[in-house]
């Protein structure tokens, strides 16, 4: 299946389904809960206003199966632009068919060609699968 995927940039028309992704992914966090409305307007933001960050989606079959943000701002001790990694998430049926690795690895990409002089993520405490998932991709 991961050859099946395509990963681009989102675009308005995803928010609908970047929504639902996000819905995923804060079910699995005790300090968030899904806020539709205030996530919609975050998505919007961003997709609009690419200097604030950029949103990618995979897609197997025209459906948005996973997604990841980069979110920039500006380093003092390095000088130039850094990038935070936030909300990476795959669909559960489409987990462990590798495209969660090809959405990193599209991000640290896009990143680092864009002037990007490090990425930043964060991961929670009680997440082990998700710390050994960023463990093994360096």
């Amino acid at each position: 299946m991961p050859d099946a995927i395509e990963i681009s940039q989102a675009h308005k028309r995803d928010i609908p389904a970047l929504c639902e992704l996000l819905g995923l992914l804060f079910a699995q966090e005790a300090e968030f809960q899904p806020d539709p409305a205030a996530q919609q307007r975050a998505l919007s933001g961003i997709i609009a206003d690419q200097t604030i960050g950029t949103i990618f989606v995979a897609r197997h079959q025209e459906k948005t199966v996973g997604m990841v943000s980069l979110l920039y701002s500006i380093s003092t001790a390095l000088g130039g632009r850094v990038a935070t990694l936030e909300d990476m998430v795959v669909h559960p049926e489409f987990r462990g068919a590798g495209i969660g690795a090809r959405l990193l690895a599209h991000a640290k990409d896009h990143a680092f060609n864009t002037g990007c002089r490090r990425i930043t993520l964060l991961t929670d405490r009680t997440n082990p699968a998700a710390q050994r998932f960023y463990q093994r991709q360096g």
